[in-house]
């Protein structure tokens, strides 16, 4: 196309900055706005104070800032319709649409489809009422997870490591209601062994193409401990993922999943991303999110060399994708800077302050700040991604712990051991 476009990013995380900065680094984009951003994303575009969640006054900035493409970051607007909203005023969005979505948006539907499918998975029963949710558990053995059907911000898992731990988990959802609405459902499944790997497909017209395979740490603590987080730090690629793995992956879950959903009548533009176990008797998928990772955008976005925006385009406009996409040879490895108290109760407003200088092929990127007088506040959980890519992970997190050291504010909180299993597995 030969039209340069406007552009509005829809969130106010780190995944937002990240996509905001290949935005501004695309030939395809002309002007970039956002909604409602954050301090990092407000020092280099204009931001609009609208909330993620209210779709008409989104449609409307769209339709007031003659927008032609609109980028969705967070599941809450795709879940809620947002992509058709937008379809229904004829501006493109990148993104699956709410029937689509529920692949997300209800833990129930999302296993129900893989059962349907016969895409492996673990072994899995919904309730909504507790009695016959506890007699479950009373028939089966822990370890065991339960799970809030509904959008829970990445934190309505538990992983019960007894029996009562569990029963405990299944009263706080459905009685207690921790999780809200979201949890007025819950599934409960078999814990499966392995190790964790994210894979993030752009999917077009039936086409696919996977970003750089990448590895979440979810806990709070060091060594995995602790409460469940939006997510610590990241790094991609992952060397467990290899050639032939990346093509069981393929063969059996992000190709039925696409034909499955086609066979439902459910066509499918957005991103898939699997949240996948690698177990003894292979792949198998845990849930599916229908948006990009935060924060695996942070690691994956710096090592696509082609431009990123354009294939997003290409998704949100059902256009076949290219057979192929070039990534850099490079690692590159996030670091989260969060508020102390975080995932629970935490301040915000504290001043931060950076380092005049950045180390080469290092960024901050910002998620939980504020932008007010030229200075930058903490505003959030998690505040800051520290991201560097380099030859080798050793080489990135070096460069990126130096600068979480440099970096000052009040409650800063950081796990000292992102990608350790992935050095271990190097041997460096």
């Amino acid at each position: 196309m030969n039209k340069a476009l406007n552009i509005l990013v829809i969130g106010s995380g780190g995944r937002e900055h990240a996509i905001v900065k290949k935005c501004i680094d695309s030939p395809l984009c002309d002007h970039v706005i956002a909604a409602p951003g954050n301090g990092g994303i407000a020092e280099s575009i204009d931001c609009f104070p609208i909330a993620v969640d209210a779709i008409d006054e989104l449609v409307a900035l769209a339709q007031n800032e003659s927008i032609d493409f609109v980028i969705v970051g967070p599941e809450v607007p795709l879940c809620l319709g947002i992509v058709d909203a937008l379809k229904a005023v004829n501006i493109p969005a990148y993104g699956p649409t709410q029937e689509a979505a529920q692949l997300e948006s209800s833990k129930s539907f999302c296993k129900d489809f893989f059962h349907r499918h016969n895409i492996p998975t673990a072994k899995y029963a919904t309730f909504d009422e507790v009695p016959s949710a506890l007699d479950y558990l009373d028939a089966n053995s822990a370890p065991i997870v339960v799970k809030a059907s509904g959008l829970a911000a990445g934190k309505g898992v538990i992983i019960a490591q007894t029996i009562e731990e569990a029963k405990s988990a299944v009263q706080s959802m459905l009685i207690d209601k921790s999780f809200g609405t979201s949890g007025t459902q819950i599934v409960i499944e078999e814990f499966l062994e392995g190790e964790e790997v994210s894979i993030h497909a752009i999917v077009s017209n039936g086409t696919f193409l996977c970003l750089s395979p990448s590895q979440d740490h979810k806990r709070i603590g060091e060594n995995d401990t602790g409460l469940n987080t939006g997510g610590m730090g990241a790094y991609a690629p992952t060397s467990m993922m290899t050639d032939d793995l990346q093509e069981i992956i393929n063969s059996t879950i992000i190709v039925p999943t696409i034909k499955g959903l086609e066979s439902d009548g459910i066509p499918y533009n957005g991103t898939l991303y699997a949240g996948l176990m690698l177990t003894k008797d292979g792949p198998k998928i845990l849930e599916y999110n229908v948006r990009f990772g935060d924060p695996e955008t942070q690691v994956m976005l710096p090592l696509v060399e082609d431009d990123f925006i354009a294939l997003l385009y290409a998704s949100a406009t059902n256009q076949t994708l290219p057979e192929s996409i070039k990534l850099s040879n490079n690692k590159c490895m996030t670091v989260v800077i969060a508020s102390q108290g975080y995932p629970e109760n935490y301040p915000k407003g504290d001043l931060i302050k950076f380092p005049s200088e950045l180390p080469e092929k290092t960024d901050i990127i910002h998620a939980g700040t504020l932008l007010k007088e030229g200075k930058i506040y903490s505003n959030g959980g998690r505040v800051l991604s520290i991201t560097s890519q380099d030859e080798t992970i050793l080489k990135a997190r070096e460069k990126i712990y130096s600068l979480c050291e440099a970096i000052d504010y009040k409650a800063k909180y950081y796990r000292n051991d992102i990608a350790h299993r992935e050095i271990k597995r190097l041997n460096v």
